[in-house]
């Protein structure tokens, strides 16, 4: 907020003028002065709240300037209601704040008890039990209360910055003084900077942590007495959160529960805007969705740091250190967040969708996969989370940015031309008649053990893992089984060749009606002639059928001019170097489409070699077999 418009007002003879007066002047003035003063700028070079610029505006009670009044009400940021007599009083709680509520206005209200000179016989404390606080108690809307006096500048400054700090610092979104309690929204915010301060999750902050926090904070260290005051305090109130390993979250809590019942809530908005919070207690929108755009036909991934930082985090919350996250350290790692990102849940089925161990548990390898599939498909929720869970970039103190957690690829606009794609992440549909074993090849993928019970996919289901290339280099690999919602997808020409680096089509070699579906769907969908393929035959295991086609696979994709399908089965620990095979070209796609007159050989002759030499060994060990019966049976 760049400004503050404070309205005063009151009954007539309050000493509303008197007030503005005194505060302008720095003096009580004797002289009559004008009944309504014109309204009163202060720069934000005169010590104000947040550098603000404020402007004061002195109200007419008469009803004849009732419509004036109610417009000033209106466009105010907060009200300095004055009274000074019992008669004034009164109409604070029987006109003034129904009146508000009327208007349909919700700024806060500073309650002044004015003219305090005057009631000498009547003590502050007096005036604040028995008139103050059970208006307070009956309207939300007054945020504070103050005794002044204008002829003796009694407060005078006080009041005014009371009101300035209603707007800068309102107390309303930060506490309950009815139930005097921290709110919800603001015991939420203060969890997660709690969360973001103890680096070692230990669920306490220990004096160096704290030091850190004071540092980011206000600037400056706590001298060790007050750092043992603070203790001292959070354990009289609370004493199991206190302890050798520091304070706890619920004394953290407490503190600034604390802080709010003094009256000292500037200090809880200080932490909170220095960890991006807005007056809402939600992150500032800046912060949480910075501008980041990928260009057409390029690509986002994670950054080094991005990668180091995912990596932290999983090491520091696999508490267990079993190389696993369990649901518990998940519920914790995610605890300031608003929960797994929903495309995890909504189109990943998390944690299925990458690798886990024995136990189920995600290992660093999946984390890492999945983080890598979320940043392909959905940059944005990558940044909004590397924002929860406080990555902030290498100058989080003068710019906070989570943008250096990501980058983004080189555009592949021609895929024809040979080359290497510069992407270290790729993804490939998986296409194919059902039952024809894409379910079988994604759990292979993921190194789930085989299930030869078939299940048909309806919704669609998403594998990513690791893939070691020859010569070391690890990229990551995104596999898309579609199912029901194949037709809506592959209708979808511009998004599906923007968001898809190879068609893997896929057939059953040992059902004869499998690969028909291939040629159907290929004349159905013509674009998908413009993206690199390669063909699959899988189940290569059992006995290969005749397809019932015009021609056989062999045939027709040799007349496509594309390399001969791959014979694999998911029973076959030769089934990784398919994986191999799908990334190589996906990043070198030019080697996926079909040719007439191609140099050097194709990633499908390279995988034939493999298959090719695996076959040749293991008809030779058959016939070395078969000889040695028949020399044994002579």
């Amino acid at each position: 907020m760049s400004s503050v418009r404070i309205c005063v007002l009151g009954d007539i003879e309050t000493g509303k003028s008197s007030l503005i007066t005194s505060f302008v002047k720095n003096v009580f003035v004797t002289t009559k002065i004008q009944p309504t003063l014109p309204q009163v700028t202060i720069p934000p070079s005169i010590g104000t709240p947040e550098n603000v610029t404020t402007t004061i505006v002195d109200t007419s009670a008469h009803p004849q300037d009732r419509t004036n009044l109610d417009r000033e009400i209106r466009k105010s940021n907060v009200i300095l209601l004055v009274y000074s007599d019992h008669y004034s009083y009164e109409r604070v709680g029987l006109f003034w704040m129904p009146h508000f509520r009327s208007l349909g206005v919700n700024v806060p209200v500073v309650l002044c008890a004015s003219k305090a000179d005057l009631a000498v016989k009547t003590s502050t404390s007096q005036i604040i039990e028995e008139e103050m606080l059970p208006l307070m108690a009956e309207f939300k809307e007054i945020d504070s209360c103050i005794r002044t006096s204008a002829r003796e500048n009694y407060n005078v400054g006080e009041a005014i910055f009371l009101c300035q700090k209603a707007v800068t610092h309102p107390i309303a979104p930060l506490f309950d003084s009815k139930d005097s309690c921290l709110k919800p929204a603001a015991v939420t915010a203060l969890k997660r900077v709690f969360y973001l301060c103890d680096r070692d999750q230990n669920g306490y902050l220990d004096d160096d942590e704290i030091q850190q926090f004071q540092n980011r904070c206000f600037g400056k260290p706590l001298n060790p007495d007050d750092l043992g005051e603070i203790k001292r305090t959070v354990e009289h109130v609370s004493p199991e959160s206190v302890n050798d390993k520091g304070i706890d979250c619920h004394g953290f809590l407490i503190l600034n529960k604390m802080f709010a019942e003094k009256g000292r809530h500037e200090t809880i908005w200080i932490i909170l805007r220095t960890f991006h919070y807005t007056d809402s207690l939600s992150l500032r929108d800046s912060f949480l969705h910075p501008k980041f755009e990928v260009p057409p036909h390029a690509s986002a991934e994670l950054s080094p740091a991005g990668y180091r930082f995912f990596v932290d985090l999983f090491l520091l919350f696999d508490k267990d250190n079993d190389g696993g996250l369990n649901s518990s350290e998940l519920a914790a790692l995610f605890s300031p967040t608003p929960g797994l990102p929903p495309s995890w849940l909504e189109n990943d089925n998390f944690p299925s969708s990458t690798v886990r161990n024995e136990a189920g548990h995600i290992t660093l390898q999946g984390w890492l996969a999945q983080w890598s599939m979320t940043t392909f498909t959905f940059p944005h929720t990558t940044l909004a989370y590397l924002t929860y869970l406080g990555f902030e970039g290498p100058d989080p103190l003068r710019n906070p940015n989570t943008t250096s957690a990501l980058k983004i690829t080189k555009p592949r606009k021609r895929r024809k031309r040979p080359g290497r794609v510069e992407r270290n992440v790729v993804h490939a549909y998986i296409l194919g008649a059902p039952g024809s074993g894409k379910s079988s090849l994604l759990d292979n993928f993921l190194a789930r053990p085989f299930s030869p019970t078939y299940h048909p996919t309806i919704r669609p289901r998403t594998a990513v893992n690791s893939v070691e290339l020859p010569g070391g280099k690890q990229i990551y690999l995104i596999l898309s089984e579609l199912g029901e919602l194949e037709p809506a997808v592959l209708e979808n020409a511009p998004k599906l060749d923007a968001g898809t680096d190879l068609i893997v089509y896929v057939y059953d070699s040992s059902d004869p009606d499998s690969f028909s579906y291939i040629p159907s769907m290929r004349a159905k969908y013509p674009h998908l002639d413009t993206l690199p393929a390669l063909y699959v035959a899988l189940k290569a295991d059992s006995d290969k059928a005749t397809q019932r086609t015009e021609v056989q696979p062999e045939e027709y994709a040799s007349g496509l001019g594309m390399s001969k399908p791959l014979h694999v089965s998911v029973t076959w620990k030769s089934c990784a170097e398919l994986f191999v095979a799908l990334a190589e070209a996906a990043l070198y796609p030019s080697t996926a489409f079909p040719r007439d007159e191609r140099e050097g050989e194709s990633v499908g002759e390279r995988y034939g070699y493999y298959v090719a030499a695996g076959a040749v060994l293991c008809v030779g060990m058959a016939a070395v077999g078969i000889y040695r019966r028949v020399g044994m049976g002579e």
